[in-house]
């Protein structure tokens, strides 16, 4: 393959995908890794890409750095994120201990709840209050209050966490990549969710259409840790994981 040629196909892929890793376009391409880390550095220093560590992202795209507002982030793809958590909530059955994450998915499933034997802990103030107001038995983490996320985080947060052992969590994320995973643009976030998915047995990432091939400054886990929940995908560069679950189809 021509050198120009492997460029294009470069640029062709992060156009569909966003991000990629160096790995996945030796795969692709069937190229050595010292030729496509030669074509990254050309392609980034012609300004038609931006080259990170292990691959590339797309030149249009960037990463995500700051958190938006728990009321600005709850009417983005409303219609989606309500289809997720109805399917979620729907996975809940009786005994089952479950971690709820902070977030606007997340927090839509609480709508949908419907059985009773089943035990919660969350990070998100809002989301123990109405949990409880709902009759459910809800525990809440202690720890340092983020205010834009309405979010408990820190170090002390992750301490009580080591007491528990979920049998299902659900986790929201700012990006999901198969190349850098689930990510989130703070740290103390990104660390309580890591911790969380820790001890949990089924875990479960719910994810609009709009999060995938995105990528916030700190990740959290791997893209195939857990089950992902989304509404159809588009692009067909998702068909090839089997832990995506496109509930509009089911």
């Amino acid at each position: 393959m021509l050198t120009e040629e492997r460029h294009q196909k470069i640029l062709t892929i992060l156009g569909n995908s966003g991000s990629i890793s160096v790995q996945q376009l030796t795969k692709m391409l069937d190229s050595s890794e010292s030729t496509i880390r030669r074509d990254l550095n050309v392609l980034g220093k012609e300004g038609r890409l931006v080259k990170v560590r292990g691959g590339a992202l797309n030149s249009e795209g960037t990463v995500n750095t700051k958190d938006d507002d728990v009321l600005y982030r709850s009417g983005q793809n409303a219609e989606e994120k309500s289809e997720i958590a109805r399917y979620a909530a729907s996975l809940i059955e009786p005994g089952d201990f479950v971690y709820l994450d902070a977030g606007t998915t997340t927090g839509n499933m609480i709508d949908y709840l419907t059985e009773r034997q089943a035990v919660f802990v969350t990070n998100a103030t809002d989301h123990a209050r109405r949990l409880s107001e709902k009759g459910y038995t809800t525990y809440i983490l202690g720890g340092e209050f983020k205010a834009v996320t309405e979010a408990v985080v820190g170090e002390e947060a992750i301490a009580n966490l080591s007491k528990y052992n979920f049998t299902k969590g659900f986790w929201g994320a700012n990006g999901a990549s198969p190349s850098y995973g689930f990510s989130t643009p703070d740290i103390r976030e990104a660390m309580l969710k890591k911790s969380a998915m820790q001890h949990c047995s089924r875990r479960y990432v719910l994810c609009d259409s709009s999060k995938f091939s995105k990528i916030s400054c700190v990740s959290f886990a791997d893209f195939t840790s857990a089950v992902i929940l989304t509404t159809k995908l588009e692009d067909d560069t998702y068909s090839q994981y089997t832990n995506i679950v496109e509930v509009s189809r089911i």
